[in-house]
């Protein structure tokens, strides 16, 4: 492996913070229940551009209208759209989001579920849900590595942050550091998860990416 600056860092934050923390007990849990993977499907898209509190109020609102799987979404959005956005109006952008929320519940309905979908390969699936509206490759990645236990490694504002206070890379372009940490890192998805997790943790709080 090229770069041990990042396989270092992995291991030094998991000892300073032992395991995931708030919505990453959830995200990083393997396995998951059905019903907790469609819940990562959901907060990637409501979590754009917003923080998780606003997040947990808007999946607190889709709980309450029992409306927190893939296919209540996906039959609220074809007979009542603007009642979707209003559910999920914390989380900010509720007119796009809900949108967004109708097109992946529709894409994995469509595709027979989430377990099957999970089956596909990698490439090919990150290829399909790239295409749909509102996903992009942070939104896409954080999917497939959270929700479908793919291995493959989530770039976010945090990880840029602190592979410029550490030395790991200058570079900001999404695929070019995300092959980066993939090239130098063992290609397990549950290593994925909870590092990823660790960094973005440690860029909340100051005080953690003091690891070297």
């Amino acid at each position: 492996m090229k770069n041990n600056k990042i396989l270092k860092l992995s291991d030094l934050l998991r000892k300073k913070m032992k395991k995931p923390a708030g919505q990453w007990q959830v995200w990083c849990k393997r396995p998951k229940t059905l019903a907790e993977k469609e819940m990562v499907i959901i907060g990637a898209i409501l979590t754009q551009n917003t923080n998780w509190k606003n997040v947990n109020y808007a999946l607190d609102n889709l709980k309450k209208a029992d409306c927190l799987r893939l296919k209540s979404i996906f039959a609220l959005g074809k007979e009542n759209m603007p009642r979707l956005a209003e559910l999920i109006r914390p989380a900010g952008f509720f007119n796009s989001k809900s949108k967004y929320l109708f097109e992946i519940s529709k894409f994995f309905v469509e595709h027979g579920g989430v377990s099957t979908v999970a089956r596909g390969e990698l490439g090919t699936l990150r290829e399909k849900l790239l295409s749909l509206r509102g996903v992009g490759p942070e939104t896409a990645d954080s999917i497939l590595l959270y929700a479908l236990g793919k291995p493959i490694f989530v770039i976010d504002e945090y990880t840029r942050r602190i592979c410029l206070k550490y030395g790991i890379s200058e570079e900001k372009d999404y695929h070019t550091l995300q092959k980066l940490f993939m090239e130098n890192l063992p290609k397990e998805f549950g290593l994925f998860q909870d590092f990823h997790a660790f960094i973005v943790l440690a860029g909340q709080n100051k005080k953690n990416t003091d690891v070297f």
